[in-house]
C-alpha cells in the first residue's frame, strides 16, 4: 500500500468514503480532530472537534451522522455546527465511542471502549428510527462493525479479546440471538481491529500490531494479507469513483520511539488501487425518513 495522506494522527480511524462527494473522512480520535480528502481535486481539510469523536455515517451531501465520546450528532459539513441527536453513555466519564458503520436499513452501529481501555468496560449499539438498543455488553475494545451484503449477519470484534464474532440478522436488521464466534485471532496472536466488506461478502479485516489488513471469508477462513508500513493498521474501506481502491488508516499511539524513527508513516493514510469491488455505504436515515 502507498501513503494516500501523509498528515500523522495519533489515533486514526473511522475511514469513510461519501458516494456523494467523492471524498474520503477519518478521525483522529484522541486529536480530537476530523479529516478529508478529496483525491481528484487534491484537497483536504482539517476539522478541529470538541469531543474525541471515532465513526461517521453520511445523511446526505452536506450532514455526517457522528460518534463522540458521550453522543450521536449530526455535523453539517457547510460550517461545522454539531447538533446532539442521541446521548451514548453520556453518564459514564469512562467510556468513549470507537468503530462504528451504518446498516443497510440506514441504522448506525456503534462500539463503546474505556478511554484506557478497560477490561469489560465497553458495549456495543444499535441506533435506528430513534431507538439506541444496546446489543452486547462487557466488551474490551469492540471493533470490525461490518455487515453481509445481502444483509444476513453482522459482524463484529473485540480487538483486546481476539475475537471476531457474527450476528444473525432479522428482516430489519436486528439481531436474532446471541453473537458466534467466527474467527479466533488470539490462537494466532492477532489483534482484529476495524474491517469492511467487499461486494462478495469477504471481510478485510485490519490487524492491530501487524500492518496488515487480512481477508476472511464469511464462514471464517484466513486468506491473504496486504500490508503497509505502519504496524498499527486501523480501519480499512472501499472508495473512489468505482470502490475499487482500499483505504486503510493507522496510528502511532502505543509505539515506542524506536519503533516510529523505523515506520515513520506510522499514523497516516494508505490506500491500495484496484484492491477489489467495494460497495457504497448506506446513508444514515434520520427518524421519519424512509429509504
Amino acid at each position: 500500500m502507498e501513503p494516500f495522506d501523509q498528515r500523522i494522527c495519533a489515533l486514526g480511524e473511522g475511514p469513510l468514503w461519501h458516494p456523494l462527494r467523492q471524498e474520503l473522512f477519518w478521525f483522529d480520535i484522541t486529536g480530537r480532530r476530523l479529516l478529508s480528502h478529496h483525491p481528484e481535486s487534491g484537497a483536504r481539510h482539517d476539522l478541529a472537534l470538541p469531543q474525541m469523536c471515532s465513526a461517521a455515517a453520511w445523511i446526505d451531501r452536506d450532514r455526517l451522522l457522528v460518534a463522540s465520546d458521550s453522543a450521536l450528532l449530526v455535523l453539517d459539513l457547510r460550517h461545522g455546527a454539531l447538533t446532539p441527536l442521541v446521548d451514548l453513555e453520556a453518564d459514564n466519564p469512562v467510556t468513549r465511542s470507537n468503530d462504528g458503520r451504518c446498516d443497510p436499513w440506514g441504522g448506525f452501529w456503534i462500539g463503546t471502549m474505556g478511554k484506557s481501555a478497560e477490561h469489560g468496560a465497553g458495549a456495543l449499539y444499535r441506533f435506528h428510527q430513534g431507538e439506541l438498543r444496546r446489543l452486547a455488553a462487557g466488551l474490551s475494545i469492540p471493533n470490525a462493525i461490518c455487515f453481509a451484503p445481502d444483509r444476513s449477519r453482522a459482524y463484529f470484534a473485540d480487538t483486546a479479546a481476539g475475537l471476531l464474532y457474527r450476528f444473525r440478522l432479522d428482516d430489519h436488521g436486528w439481531p436474532v440471538k446471541a453473537p458466534g464466534v467466527l474467527v479466533d485471532f488470539s490462537r494466532l496472536g492477532l489483534a482484529p481491529d476495524g474491517a469492511v466488506t467487499d461486494a462478495d461478502g469477504t471481510l478485510w479485516v485490519a490487524l492491530w500490531g501487524e500492518g496488515a489488513v487480512i481477508r476472511v471469508s464469511p464462514d471464517g477462513a484466513l486468506g491473504d494479507r496486504v500490508t503497509l508500513p505502519a504496524p498499527h493498521s486501523t480501519c480499512p474501506a472501499f472508495g473512489g469513483p468505482d470502490l475499487t481502491t482500499l483505504y486503510v488508516t493507522s496510528a502511532t499511539q502505543g509505539l515506542t520511539d524506536a519503533a516510529r524513527a523505523e515506520h515513520p508513516l506510522s499514523g497516516a493514510t494508505f490506500a491500495l488501487p484496484q484492491a477489489g469491488q467495494g460497495r457504497a455505504e448506506p446513508a444514515f436515515l434520520l427518524t421519519g425518513d424512509r429509504p
